[in-house]
């Protein structure tokens, strides 16, 4: 009888040491449901040069189950190598440090067995097994898992740590509360007794629900942490692993928490939502809730929240169990509303990346890369080894030209740095094969002494494969599988440039970053020179270009579009008359300001950098205002001097007057009349005992609020990383719980308004002080 054939997608690996050798293991979800599938009798296997052999074997003589093997790979440097095979865990490590300690290279010695298994297979996430009783095999293969997803969320008597309640919430709809005290159970809402057994029963209930994925808000860091620190206490086991085995919760030395649960994954939504480069000024559930979903939590006061869910506690138990299931809604929806897990399915399908891991671009680069180098002959390099003393500077920021401008226009080289390694095959591979290639026609000329073959090479390839595959998800639509494919090109030339990579490398990461700036510089001469245009600015793949006066909004349009086309062709035919490469570089017309300011610095005459605004005209005439690094888009300045910068340059731009705005909103601030516009926010980036000898005014409001805490025996602590609310008064920063004193007006107006309006006024002609300089000497 032939054996059955199954797909399903990796969800979580591990190795360990058997009697047998290193054991493999993979928890699979599939239709059928979870499969667990163990691979025995594997070695750990890195890469030692020849030449090191005969040392290799009189340091580990002592060392036994390892063993030595010719292949026919080589380093980047031309040099043979061995791979030396080790069969357990416990060996290798033992090798490892040895060998490090003798200062023998190495090479691949930190890719994990479980991990170069699926690696050198191009298993990205889905597999394909079969259920025979021969050894588990398991290959690539095409397969779109459907997860099964329970959203938790606890809540705490924060002076006392007890768990008042666990809430639960699936996406198939399932809902449970478990509820410490006394109470008759319903349809939702269970009672415990204790909290022991509260703890167990949630023991029970992840068991029973079985999910695939836990997520939540904070979920490890919090609630997980709580309640295993509860469970220490209690001596309650949590064995809530698919093989009956506990959850493993440990910090690292960092002070990041990690979690594993065999068979299972959790993902917090914070880290998610950042690592797919969703930007909030806040991360607090309420703040995201309000602007991805238009809704929050239950309890509005964030300030007294605690003592609130004491008070729903004591009196009314099924207002709680409401409050704690919200949380698990909200969560659930913000998942589904951000496209969050198919992000991350497509995330691994491109990396193979763990669908939990956080971050990990190097890992990814390795994945990608590393099979497909052993497959031409070479092994990786020593970690970090590469050229680290020549110059990698960052994107080109051209100095601007300061000035208040009609019709100006944006050029931007679409994702010019992958452009760059696809056009002038910036590769390691063609880096290393340059230095034995002798057609000299074969190669082409990068920066920091850098050449590279243009045929043989890995990484331009596999650009061309995400482009094209980029290109097919934007045609269908598939935004996940697009921001998921448009984060791993960017992220290629950030590990290049890191010496968290293995092929960190100057020549590699300069070779992108300068050719970057003679793009920029040469598309700006070509447009002053041929079109007779002023390019204004330029920041690392945008070119300003200002049109002139003489110019309708239809005819700006065109010319963008023109120029667009024309100069992605004169890159074309010069790239290919000079170093006989075919160009990715595309120009596209991104936008037309009809008005447009470019500000100078305070208190100087140069123009600022990544600092502007504008009025930016669409082919449809509508418009819309753009700010850059200005104040309106800041979150450490006030409602006030957003919406006041906001409202006079939308009058400035469309030429609508704005004087006696200014002077009748600071003759309103001086009356008191918008206290209300004046908060700051900010939030606080260290522990309050960590500020010391320069305590800024966010801290200092953040001191006076913890001490009215305790004044009035309340249980709330500020914390780092949270948004303190202040005003600035006549004693100084006052928190907005406990605010004493009048308002300092002359701060805000010096320090907030008329910042937010010099910059315009200045081009104007006019200046802050012109215009309010009858109330200033009033006061």
């Amino acid at each position: 009888m032939s054996a059955l054939v199954n797909s399903g997608f990796v969800l979580s690996s591990n190795q360990r040491d058997t009697e047998q050798g290193i054991e493999l293991s993979y928890w699979l979800v599939t239709d059928s449901g979870p499969q667990y599938i163990c691979l025995s009798g594997q070695e750990q296997v890195f890469f030692v040069l020849h030449t090191d052999e005969a040392e290799i074997r009189f340091l580990l003589r002592s060392v036994t189950d390892w063993r030595l093997q010719a292949l026919q790979l080589k380093d980047l440097q031309q040099q043979p190598v061995m791979g030396l095979y080790a069969g357990s865990l416990h060996s290798a490590r033992k090798i490892i440090n040895k060998l490090h300690h003798a200062h023998i290279v190495m090479m691949e010695e930190d890719i994990r067995p479980v991990d170069r298994y699926l690696m050198e297979r191009f298993i990205r996430g889905a597999v394909t097994f079969s259920n025979s009783c021969e050894p588990h095999k398991i290959a690539k293969q095409r397969y779109q898992p459907r997860f099964n997803i329970l959203s938790l969320d606890i809540e705490t008597d924060m002076h006392l740590g007890t768990i008042l309640c666990i809430g639960v919430q699936s996406n198939s709809g399932f809902k449970q509360v478990l509820m410490l005290g006394e109470g008759t159970d319903d349809r939702i809402i269970k009672y415990c007794g204790d909290e022991r057994g509260l703890l167990q029963r949630y023991v029970s209930l992840i068991n029973d629900c079985d999910p695939d994925i836990i997520i939540g808000w904070n979920v490890i860091g919090f609630d997980f942490s709580v309640i295993q620190q509860r469970a220490d206490q209690y001596a309650v086991a949590l064995h809530i692993g698919r093989d009956g085995s506990l959850a493993n919760l440990h910090k690292s030395a960092r002070g990041k928490v990690y979690l594993r649960i065999a068979g299972r994954i959790v993902l917090d939504g914070i880290d998610v939502l950042k690592g797919a480069t969703f930007q909030f000024d806040s991360f607090s559930l309420e703040n995201v809730s309000r602007v991805l979903l238009d809704k929050g939590k239950l309890v509005e006061s964030v300030a007294h929240r605690a003592d609130e869910i004491i008070e729903m506690y004591v009196s009314d138990k099924q207002a709680l169990a409401k409050y704690n299931l919200m949380d698990c809604e909200l969560v659930l929806e913000i998942f589904a509303h951000a496209q969050l897990i198919e992000y991350l399915i497509e995330r691994t399908a491109l990396t193979g990346l763990a669908l939990d891991k956080i971050g990990g671009w190097s890992s990814a680069f390795d994945n990608l890369y590393l099979p497909l180098l052993h497959r031409n002959g070479y092994v990786g390099p020593q970690y970090a080894s590469g050229v680290s003393d020549m110059a990698s500077p960052g994107g080109y920021v051209m100095d601007s030209i300061p000035g208040l401008y009609r019709h100006v226009l944006v050029l931007d080289f679409k994702s010019l740095y992958p452009s760059i390694i696809r056009t002038f095959k910036i590769d390691p591979l063609g880096l290393a094969q340059s230095a034995i290639c002798q057609d000299q026609e074969q190669l082409v000329a990068g920066f920091n002494g850098a050449v590279f073959t243009k045929d043989n090479n890995i990484l331009p390839l596999v650009m061309d494969e995400l482009w094209q595959a980029r290109d097919r998800a934007k045609l269908s639509n598939n935004q996940s599988m697009s921001q998921a494919i448009k984060i791993l090109m960017s992220s290629m030339y950030g590990v290049l440039g890191s010496n968290a990579c293995r092929f960190f490398d100057h020549r590699l990461s300069g070779s992108i970053t300068l050719r970057g700036h003679e793009i920029l510089t040469s598309t700006a001469k070509k447009i002053e020179s041929d079109y007779d245009y002023k390019v204004i600015y330029g920041d690392t793949d945008s070119v300003f270009v200002w049109l002139g006066e003489n110019c309708t909004d239809t005819q700006a349009h065109k010319i963008g579009e023109q120029m667009a086309t024309e100069l992605t062709a004169w890159w074309s035919s010069r790239l290919s008359e000079k170093y006989a490469i075919t160009s990715h570089l595309e120009l596209e017309y991104e936008t037309h300001y009809t008005k447009f300011l470019m500000p100078t610095m305070r208190d100087s005459d140069l123009g600022t950098k990544k600092r502007y605004a504008g009025l930016q005209h669409f082919t449809d005439d509508s418009t819309q205002m753009v700010f850059k690094g200005m104040e309106n888009v800041r979150s450490d300045w006030t409602e006030l001097a957003k919406k006041m910068q906001q409202h006079v340059f939308h009058c400035a731009f469309n030429d609508l007057p704005y004087e006696q705005y200014i002077v009748d909103t600071v003759a309103a601030v001086r009356a008191g009349k918008l206290d209300g516009q004046l908060l700051y926010h900010k939030k606080l980036r260290q522990g309050l005992q960590e500020y010391q000898k320069n305590r800024p005014p966010h801290a200092q409001a953040a001191l006076k609020l913890q001490q009215y805490y305790r004044a009035q025996n309340l249980r709330e602590q500020v914390s780092r990383n949270q948004v303190i609310k202040y005003y600035i008064t006549v004693n100084g920063p006052e928190p907005e719980e406990c605010l004493n004193s009048r308002l300092d007006y002359d701060h805000y107006v010096d320090r907030q308004l008329k910042p937010a309006l010099d910059a315009l006024l200045s081009v104007k002609g006019s200046s802050f002080e012109q215009l309010v300089g009858l109330q200033i000497g009033l006061f």
